[in-house]
């Protein structure tokens, strides 16, 4: 019960790994807020979550949104201690295919959305809060059709070293993860054929997709005091597809 008596956000938090970390925070003690763009799945993971979680309906791109969400925030639970910006997108196109909208789209919720949702719930974060960016492993090897999705990733998790350092003087510590190949609804393992998924384990040292509950338990980590002298670094969660290669 590492988090009892805790507050945390999770914004994006409805499905995937936003909703793995979530269940995993309030097991161990937290009040969780999970937000969404839409009613009904922000109603449902809210009720899977049970009584110590809040649904919002917020869209990490839009400022009024997160102003509202974090007024709410503070009129039900006065602070933050956690904050898990885990909403993104992805457009996965070769480079002479992005269109302005796609880019537009793209920074808007992985970049401005982030660095917003930061900035908003900075008067509500206690001192000594932790606060974890969903970054990628893209970030950390080149793949030719993820370039817009790589380059908001890289800005994400350079955000995360930058503010570590802001923030030091509150001792509020920020880190990013990258996760892999993480079968999750917006990358779903079961929707490949065969020989795609071969393909994609095949460059897995562990030879298998990712579960959102191992990332979870990363970000919990690093949102627990005993990541207390963890700050401004990415943790890789990929089964060892960056660091090394299959035999």
């Amino acid at each position: 019960m590492r988090f009892t008596g805790k507050t945390a956000l999770i914004t994006g938090g409805t499905s995937g790994m936003g909703l793995a970390t979530a269940h995993r925070l309030v097991e161990e003690g937290a009040q969780v807020i999970v937000t969404g763009r839409t009613r009904g799945r922000v109603d449902q993971a809210a009720a899977a979550l049970g009584p110590n979680a809040l649904g919002v309906v917020a869209d990490a791109a839009d400022l009024g949104d997160l102003t509202a969400l974090m007024a709410a925030i503070e009129t039900r639970y006065g602070r933050l201690d956690i904050l898990f910006a885990n909403a993104g997108t992805g457009t996965f196109k070769p480079f002479a295919e992005i269109t302005e909208a796609d880019f537009d789209q793209s920074v808007a919720v992985n970049v401005k959305g982030v660095f917003f949702t930061i900035q908003k719930a900075l008067p509500l974060l206690a001192d000594g809060a932790s606060i974890v960016i969903n970054a990628s492993w893209t970030l950390h090897r080149g793949n030719g059709i993820l370039t817009l999705y790589s380059a908001t990733k890289a800005a994400a998790h350079n955000l995360a070293r930058t503010l570590a350092a802001e923030l030091a003087p509150r001792g509020i510590r920020v880190n990013s993860v990258s996760p892999g190949y993480i079968d999750t609804p917006m990358y779903p393992a079961a929707a490949l054929s065969e020989a795609e998924a071969a393909a994609i384990t095949g460059r897995v040292v562990a030879g298998r997709f990712g579960r959102a509950e191992e990332v979870a338990a990363a970000v919990a980590f690093l949102s627990s005091a005993e990541a207390s002298y963890v700050n401004g670094q990415d943790l890789v969660i990929d089964g060892g597809l960056v660091a090394a290669i299959p035999a």
